[in-house]
């Protein structure tokens, strides 16, 4: 008789079930043991609304955690009651979100731009020609795999992206020739690791059951390859991993520090920039919502007031004097 698997491991495989990616999985469930642990290890059926706000108050109070930290943190417990418990009362859908602050992005100007990516080189620099070039987000520019790649048509497909939706975004025709430089490089590394008896990459599970040797074939090996091959914790696997975030995220934090840009800008900075030069550029909003790949038109909306800072193009009266 197979043993009850335990909550957590309830929690991995529900995750698992829908689909999400392991990044919502690593959260959720680090989410979900601190609320358990936070009350002492109480058996989570016997508690509800008002254990869920205590536990809420003690991160906005005590750890003063961000409005999206504490709703992030409200989601994996709900999604613990709802999915997992199958626990549905009506006090779950009165549970009080954080009402997250209205902040304006970050964004470059076209020259802080220049300035930026003449201190990135090689992959770094073409990652981060990507995410301003196309609008990417971190993770979407490292995930990217060769067949997602389009030359004929000019584009690059984005799979599985936030909220587990696919979109197409243009290719940029001065990153056509670094691309396939890219690949090439990718490519050399790939029949290497073949050689050496090696060659996988990781697929979802799905895909994984479904193709069992697709894992090693060209088109889904990824275009920015790991400098070294990794075992897999789960799988006991040793496969070769897309590059780490943290490689461009160091690399264009020391970029900008270069540039004496007096901005706290990040990657997604990049993403941002993308999206105001487009509509300084003339685009209309619906075109930028598609290519970001927004779910509500609101969430795009930010950049109609970045564009227009200062008072809706408003000239001060001290520039009349």
């Amino acid at each position: 008789m197979q043993n009850k698997p335990t909550l957590m491991e309830q929690v991995k495989n529900k995750i698992r079930v829908k689909n999400y990616s392991i990044r919502t999985e690593e959260a959720y469930t680090g989410w979900i043991k601190r609320f358990i642990l936070f009350h002492n290890k109480k058996d989570p059926a016997q508690m509800g609304k008002q254990e869920i706000e205590a536990f809420l108050t003690e991160l906005a109070v005590k750890n003063n955690v961000s409005a999206s930290t504490q709703n992030q943190a409200l989601a994996a417990i709900l999604f613990l009651y709802k999915e997992v418990l199958e626990i549905q009362p009506a006090w779950i859908e009165n549970v009080v979100r954080a009402k997250k602050p209205t902040r304006l992005p970050v964004v470059f100007s076209k020259n802080e731009i220049r300035k930026i990516m003449f201190h990135l080189k090689g992959d770094k620099l073409l990652q981060a020609q990507l995410m301003y070039g196309c609008g990417l987000r971190l993770l979407e520019t490292v995930r990217l795999r060769v067949q997602h790649l389009d030359f004929e048509n000019s584009s690059i497909l984005i799979r599985n992206a936030k909220g587990a939706k696919d979109r197409i975004v243009m290719m940029p025709d001065k990153l056509v020739e670094p691309l396939k430089g890219q690949l090439e490089y990718a490519n050399k590394i790939h029949l290497a690791d073949i050689e050496a008896g090696y060659g996988e990459v990781y697929l979802p599970d799905a895909l994984e059951r479904k193709y069992p040797d697709a894992n090693k074939e060209w088109i889904w090996q990824y275009l920015f390859p790991a400098t070294k091959r990794s075992v897999e914790p789960e799988t006991g696997k040793t496969r070769r991993h897309h590059t780490f975030e943290q490689n461009i995220q160091r690399a264009l934090r020391q970029a900008i520090r270069n540039t004496g840009i007096s901005k706290k800008g990040s990657c997604h900075t990049l993403r941002h920039s993308f999206a105001t030069h487009l509509l300084e550029d003339g685009y209309d909003i619906r075109t930028i919502q598609e290519l970001l790949g927004h779910k509500n038109i609101e969430t795009t909306m930010i950049y109609t007031h970045v564009v227009n800072q200062g008072g809706e193009g408003v000239i001060s009266p001290v520039d009349h004097l």
